[in-house]
């Protein structure tokens, strides 16, 4: 069974049912798990390489990952660990903050649509539209009748990047209460990481319950065939990164990604290159 098999979501969901210290698909423990992300790392390359020359032969494919998480999930994790594997100047990665006040006089999809990844890219969202109905829905930014539209605003948009061209992974990384207690002690009790603590992060993580609840009805309303969502569990980051990294590989093969024919006789260039003196 593939990691998209195993990862995917189905019917009503319960995060509470799912385990967060799980490794689906791999029954080995991290030593070998890091290896066997490791050994992605050249086939994920070719692969990503396959897919920016079939841009030049005009392709609108792209991949468009959306990382979703509560802090210290290992969002960035997964970009220097899983999506690190592949050339980067095929990658472009778009973090949604707090929209700005020009973005805010837009509907919450017009920023969005402004970072949907280029054809041959690999675009990620390191966080995305979802925060417009996961943290405006816990911390009432928005009306209830608004969230509820924004549900099928979502679906209609992933629907017309997949029919464009885009193939959608959506991961959101599962963590546990109290896995994330135990890496907000680590950043406060080491002063290299102090920067990575946010004060803030307290106050969220006292609506745990209601970001569950937000999560749980975001998944379900959103996960389609065009664009479904997997959870990944994240209490061991060596599995959270090579789960990730198995998605993407299995995208990119679902694409049958081929070399692009040559649009010149190769035999003639041949006997130009064989026949020239070399420059002096």
């Amino acid at each position: 069974m593939t990691y998209a098999e195993l990862l995917r979501v189905h019917g009503p969901v319960d995060l509470g049912s799912i385990p967060t210290d799980a490794a689906p698909g791999f029954a080995e423990g991290k030593k070998a798990g890091e290896a066997a992300l490791a050994s992605l790392g050249p086939e994920l390359a070719d692969l990503q390489e396959r897919l920016w020359a079939q841009r030049t032969a005009g392709s609108n494919r792209r991949i468009l990952l959306v990382l979703q998480g509560m802090d210290t999930s290992g969002k960035g994790g997964v970009l220097r660990h899983a999506v690190g594997l592949v050339d980067p100047q095929g990658v472009r990665i778009q973090s949604f903050k707090a929209p700005t006040e020009e973005e805010r006089s837009h509907d919450f999809l017009w920023r969005i649509e402004r970072a949907v990844p280029e054809a041959g890219y690999i675009g990620v969202f390191d966080r995305s539209h979802y925060e417009d109905v996961l943290i405006q829905r816990v911390r009432g930014y928005a009306p209830a009748d608004e969230i509820e539209r924004r549900y099928g605003a979502i679906n209609d948009f992933e629907a017309r990047l997949a029919a464009e061209g885009t193939t959608i992974i959506k991961c959101m990384l599962h963590i546990s209460a109290d896995e994330q207690k135990a890496r907000l002690f680590e950043r406060l009790q080491n002063p290299e990481k102090h920067w990575k603590y946010n004060p803030g992060d307290l106050d969220e993580r006292a609506l745990w319950p209601d970001y569950t609840q937000a999560y749980e009805i975001a998944l379900e309303r959103t996960s389609t065939e065009v664009a479904p969502w997997h959870v990944i569990p994240a209490d061991k980051k060596w599995y959270r990164n090579l789960a990730v990294a198995q998605l993407l590989r299995e995208a990119l093969e679902g694409l049958d990604l081929t070399w692009p024919t040559a649009d010149f006789d190769v035999e003639a260039e041949l006997a130009r290159l064989a026949g020239e003196q070399s420059p002096r």
